[in-house]
C-alpha cells in the first residue's frame, strides 16, 4: 500500500475518532448533571464502544477538570457537596491502607488517641486492632465498630447528632465530649487540602469537632490521600502549621512542600497506589 495513502487513511481514522469523542465529552457531562453519577459499564452499553474507550474519555475529562473519578465511574466535582461515603470508602483503598500502617506507627502502645469522621481513619483504626493498652475516643461509629474487636483497646463514643450516611456523630454533645479529654495523638481526615496548607470540608458541624479535637492533643496528625489535593470544600478545619504530622500518598507540589518545611510539619509519604 502506498505510504502517503496509509497515512492520509490513518490520519482520516485518528480525525473520525477525535470527533466521535468531542460528541460523546458533552454527552457524558448531560448525563452526568441528570443521573448525579455515570459509570464505565453504563456509558460503554449506551455509547456502544468498549470500555476502555470510555475510560479513555472519563480520564480526558477528569484531567481538564470536569469530571472527578470514583469507583467503577465519575462525578461532577463539587466544590460545595462531598463524594457519597460509600463511593469515598473504595476510592484509592489501597492507598489509605498504606498511609493507615504509616500513622499506625506513630502512635505508642498506652496511649490516648482521638480518631474522627473519614474513611482514611477508619483504615486506621484496622491498623490499630493489635495495639495494646489504647484508649480511643471518636465520633465515628465505624471506628468504633472496628476497634470493638480489640479487647486491649478502650472505646468511648462521643455523643452528638448522628449522621446516618457515614456514620459520624457531630453538634455540642461531640464538642462537649472531646473538651473532657486531653489526648496524645489526634488523627484527623478532610475532605480537601489547599495550596495555602488549609485542610478543608464541608460540614461547618463536623469542622467545629475537628477544631476542638485539635486544641485537646498534643500530638496532631492529618491523613490525607492525593485526591485531597485535587479537591476543594469550602469550611476551613485549620493549616497543616498547627498540626505535627501530614501522611499522605502524593507527591507534594513544591510551594505546599516549602511551607511545611518552614512550619516544622513533618511531611511522610507512602508509594501512591492504585485503589
Amino acid at each position: 500500500m502506498n505510504t502517503d495513502y496509509s497515512h492520509r487513511i490513518f490520519a482520516e481514522i485518528r480525525k473520525d475518532a477525535l470527533m466521535t469523542q468531542t460528541l460523546r465529552h458533552p454527552q457524558i457531562l448531560d448525563l452526568a448533571r441528570r443521573q448525579g453519577r455515570v459509570t464505565v459499564d453504563a456509558l460503554a452499553r449506551y455509547f456502544e464502544v468498549t470500555h476502555q474507550t470510555i475510560r479513555r474519555d472519563l480520564a480526558d475529562l477528569t484531567e481538564s477538570g470536569r469530571l472527578e473519578r470514583v469507583h467503577g465511574g465519575a462525578v461532577l466535582p463539587s466544590g460545595t457537596a462531598n463524594i457519597g461515603y460509600e463511593e469515598r470508602r473504595r476510592l484509592n483503598h489501597a492507598s489509605k491502607q498504606a498511609m493507615a500502617r504509616v500513622v499506625a506507627d506513630l502512635v505508642p502502645h498506652n496511649a490516648s488517641v482521638f480518631l474522627n469522621i473519614g474513611t482514611s481513619t477508619e483504615a486506621v483504626a484496622q491498623e490499630l486492632l493489635h495495639h495494646k493498652g489504647l484508649l480511643v475516643v471518636t465520633n465515628n461509629l465505624n471506628v468504633a465498630t472496628i476497634l470493638a474487636g480489640n479487647s486491649e483497646c478502650e472505646v468511648v463514643l462521643t455523643g452528638g447528632r448522628l449522621r446516618a450516611a457515614d456514620g459520624g456523630l457531630v453538634g455540642t454533645l461531640a464538642v462537649d465530649t472531646v473538651r473532657q479529654f486531653k489526648f496524645d495523638v489526634a488523627v484527623i481526615g478532610c475532605s480537601a487540602l489547599d495550596l495555602d496548607g488549609d485542610l478543608l470540608d464541608f460540614d461547618l458541624d463536623e469542622v467545629r469537632v475537628a477544631q476542638v479535637i485539635l486544641s485537646q492533643s498534643r500530638t496532631a496528625v492529618a491523613v490525607a490521600d492525593h485526591s485531597k489535593l485535587q479537591r476543594t470544600a469550602p469550611a476551613r478545619i485549620a493549616s497543616l502549621a498547627e498540626l505535627q504530622t501530614l501522611v499522605t500518598d502524593a507527591t507534594l507540589p513544591q510551594p505546599l512542600m516549602q511551607r511545611c518545611a518552614d512550619w516544622g510539619v513533618n511531611v511522610l509519604q507512602t508509594k501512591k497506589e492504585s485503589s
